[in-house]
């Protein structure tokens, strides 16, 4: 009963403290505040679709532009506040009771905290990446992860705030399965800022509507000219599960041979089968996933 109480006091002090943070950190200017870096970096990339528009015929608001803008925010905060950031207290503390009950009091494996600075951040950031990618493939493979995974796949045209248009479920997939291999490895907060941000960024521009030339980089980075293949809505059979699944790093998809660029997909339909049966409402999205499947 007593451990019981203390699983409550977490989940009501994760409501307390991501509040204070929110208020007092991320409402606060200074140059870890996610929230005005999030305004920002999009008005900045937005800036980039007015002025040099890969699809020129596409409208500046285009389809949905306001949803996703909500999405943005509901995922990188709201979501946060409401729910995510006190459950998941609970379960780390559960997590640590359940390793203390066998002996384990640390979990780092790999203590990287005395490596130099920038040495941190592109581990940190190429083993995160890889990871990520790991899990999205996933959510393309996993027919229950597939139907949560299709709110983002809804997308019909692309802009920079489809990035954050997603699954309130993919926020505990993503982060639950990121948690062990990421907490085995002892980084320290100013690292994970900094390669979130970069990633950001790098997210951003992958779902905006800028052409953007990156020459020998493309076997590097992930770019809208090979992410908008992985939002086709017609794929070879061979390439079902989808293709092009890097978040950051496009090379990943190269060495493990799910790269697909066929051609230049600027005009391609996107999204997927049954499209227009899909729920447009963000309520609609928010429940989807959770009743039978639906093709």
């Amino acid at each position: 009963m007593d451990k019981l109480w203390e699983y409550w006091g977490v989940f009501v002090g994760g409501y307390s403290g991501y509040f204070n943070h929110f208020v007092n950190g991320e409402l606060t200017p200074n140059w870890h505040s996610y929230f005005y870096w999030l305004i920002v970096i999009s008005l900045a990339v937005f800036a980039l679709e007015i002025l040099v528009p890969w699809r020129k015929n596409q409208k500046v608001f285009r389809k949905d532009f306001w949803l996703d803008t909500f999405y943005m925010f509901f995922n990188f905060f709201i979501f946060w506040l409401i729910f995510y950031n006190a459950a998941s207290d609970v379960f780390v503390q559960f997590f640590k009771d359940c390793l203390a009950l066998i002996g384990i009091n640390n979990l780092v494996a790999i203590e990287v905290s005395s490596w130099p600075g920038w040495v941190q951040l592109l581990t940190l950031f190429v083993f995160r990446d890889f990871v990520q990618w790991n899990v999205h493939r996933l959510l393309h493979r996993v027919p229950f992860l597939w139907e949560f995974h299709k709110v983002h796949h809804s997308v019909e045209e692309m802009g920079f705030a489809a990035h954050l248009r997603y699954h309130w479920m993919e926020t505990v997939v993503y982060r639950f399965l990121e948690y062990l291999p990421l907490a085995m490895v002892g980084f320290g907060v100013q690292p994970f800022i900094i390669v979130y941000l970069f990633t950001l960024t790098i997210g951003h521009l992958n779902h905006s509507n800028i052409y953007l030339p990156l020459g020998p980089l493309k076997y590097v980075f992930n770019n809208p000219q090979m992410h908008i293949w992985h939002h086709a809505m017609h794929l070879p059979k061979e390439r079902q599960y989808g293709v092009n699944f890097a978040l950051t790093l496009s090379i990943w998809d190269y060495l493990f041979g799910t790269a697909y660029i066929p051609h230049n997909g600027r005009d391609i339909q996107l999204g997927f089968s049954k499209l227009k049966e899909f729920p447009k409402t963000f309520f609609g999205q928010f429940v989807y996933g959770f009743k039978r499947k639906q093709e």
